[in-house]
């Protein structure tokens, strides 16, 4: 008997006293009964549920909240929204911290280079999510998020490998910088005027890699799908942050979240 059944029955109230609404319900207390034939539990005229049935039913519910608990315990800020921390790159000339945002370029100076911050962290299988705006006057005015890549000995400017793009016709493209230098994945126009916000507002990026998967969502539409073919493309790296050079531009990036997911087989490694 539960220690509370025990605690108001001393008070000098009986079972049925206590549960007439379980009672006339079928429902009688921690006894989970049914009509039909008395479960023993006092005051009940039905029987329980078997025990075993119960307690796999409240192990179920309760390895559903543990799973929900840790999927969203998984998700890890990859800025903090006040230092580099984590990341490298040029960080004395070119990017800068405003207002929680990594920030490179100016409206009024042309950015002589593409510049590009990366992780100190590789990461494979994932989904990452992160704010992103541009705004400027002239020149190409174009960004990028890099991932899977790899830092090039290019006096830290450069980084290959995949791209979700951003700016100057680009918004939405899965592209393949330096490694392969082409789109791999493009959206329609009917697509992309679904997805485009006008140039100077905050944009969300979402992208998601799991083994030769990946596609890209701009705010909240589907812009690229694409399955990797080839066996020799690298499947982990960094994640990066782009400012396309010889632009008056200017580039932020914010509340980039990632959640890793675990490393899918390469069915392509095998063929």
């Amino acid at each position: 008997m539960k220690p509370g059944l025990t605690l108001l029955a001393g008070r000098g109230k009986s079972p049925p006293d206590v549960f007439p609404r379980m009672k006339t319900s079928g429902f009688h207390g921690s006894c989970a009964c049914v009509s039909g034939k008395a479960c023993g539990f006092p005051g009940c005229s039905a029987p329980a549920i078997a025990p075993l049935r119960s307690r796999r039913l409240f192990i179920h519910s309760l390895l559903i909240t543990l799973l929900l608990t840790s999927v969203a315990s998984a998700q890890t800020p990859l800025f903090d929204g006040t230092t580099f921390t984590g990341w490298e790159g040029d960080t004395e000339k070119t990017w800068r911290i405003e207002d929680g945002a990594l920030v490179a370029g100016t409206s009024g100076q042309k950015q002589p280079h593409n510049s590009y911050l990366a992780t100190t962290k590789s990461y494979g299988d994932f989904e990452l999510t992160l704010k992103w705006k541009i705004d400027g006057n002239e020149g190409f005015m174009n960004g990028g998020v890099p991932f899977r890549a790899e830092r090039l000995p290019d006096g830290m400017r450069e980084v290959s490998g995949y791209q979700a793009d951003l700016g100057a016709g680009y918004d939405g493209v899965l592209y393949d910088w330096v490694r392969r230098k082409k789109a791999l994945a493009r959206p329609t126009p009917e697509v992309l005027a679904k997805a485009q916000k006008p140039v100077g507002e905050w944009n969300d990026y979402r992208i998601r890699a799991e083994g030769p998967h990946i596609r890209l969502w701009l705010n909240g539409v589907l812009t690229a799908d694409y399955e990797e073919k080839d066996p020799g493309i690298a499947p982990s790296g960094v994640i990066g942050l782009q400012t396309h050079g010889g632009a008056l531009s200017v580039v932020r990036y914010k509340d980039i979240v990632i959640t890793e997911l675990p490393m899918t087989k390469d069915v392509t490694k095998e063929e």
